[in-house]
């Protein structure tokens, strides 16, 4: 738990509630910093299958990110210290390798819009409005939010919202497919029912379906198919005649198996 982030357990699902909904749930610097240490905890703690992240209150997801946490930073801060920074932290959350499940319990824009994006599944309330308002304000989308939400959507509509400020409800948004459900009850709960149906699969099994429908999108290619191969060497008995080999300091006896 800190100031801007709550973090839940219940058995192997992690719920990580955005919790500043006094300001609409907006991401800051801090918001930011917790989420990527509660997402390294998490990856280390081998109990954790799911993880689900919403935000506080029933109006707002994540209003986008702060304006006054950038909007005074020079050019060069903002594209390092913000732009940047944003963009590990969005790409560690799409690289997670347990489903990430965002249970959007009310209005995504701009960066909170990015950061659903991010996660495997997406679930919304019915009255949920999203929409990329940057160029509003003078800027545009800055954590590959166009990039992914145009390999999850029709392009023409996410060019809509980022060229026309135009918002789409959540109906549309499963229309198009970039939800998995709308609810006119909980997104979280209905989240939670989607984790539970995932801890009754193999767990190795989901994390390298995810991995390939992850690649097949266009995220982390380069690491998936390193990880696949590094995988399907680890189990053969010439890896473990190398790694022998090597602590015993003589020549390896490789036997193709």
């Amino acid at each position: 738990m800190t100031e801007t982030l709550k973090i839940d357990r219940d058995g192997a699902v992690a719920v990580l509630t955005i919790d500043n909904a006094a300001k609409l749930n907006a991401l800051s610097p801090p918001t930011l910093h917790a989420l990527g240490r509660a997402l390294d905890d998490l990856e280390a703690d081998a109990a954790v299958r799911a993880v689900i992240l919403s935000g506080a209150g029933d109006r707002v997801f994540c209003a986008g990110a702060d304006i006054k946490a950038w909007g005074d930073l020079e050019p060069f801060d903002f594209a390092r210290q913000w732009i940047l920074a944003g963009h590990r932290l969005f790409d560690r959350l799409a690289a997670f390798p347990a489903p990430v499940i965002a249970a959007l319990n009310g209005h995504a824009f701009g960066g909170g819009l990015e950061l659903a994006a991010a996660c495997d599944l997406r679930v919304a309330v019915a009255e949920a409005e999203f929409g990329l308002p940057e160029a509003s304000i003078g800027v545009v989308p800055g954590w590959s939010g166009i990039h992914r939400l145009s390999r999850q959507m029709p392009p023409a509509i996410v060019r809509e919202m980022a060229m026309t400020g135009a918002r789409i409800g959540a109906e549309r948004a499963h229309q198009v497919g970039f939800l998995n459900a709308v609810t006119d009850g909980s997104a979280l709960d209905v989240a939670k029912t989607m984790a539970e149906r995932s801890l009754v699969l193999a767990p190795r099994a989901v994390e390298v379906v995810k991995l390939v429908a992850s690649a097949a999108a266009g995220e982390g290619r380069d690491g998936m198919i390193d990880a696949l191969a590094g995988g399907l060497i680890a189990t053969t008995a010439d890896k473990a005649e190398g790694v022998a080999s090597f602590r015993e300091k003589r020549k390896p006896d490789f036997k193709g198996e």
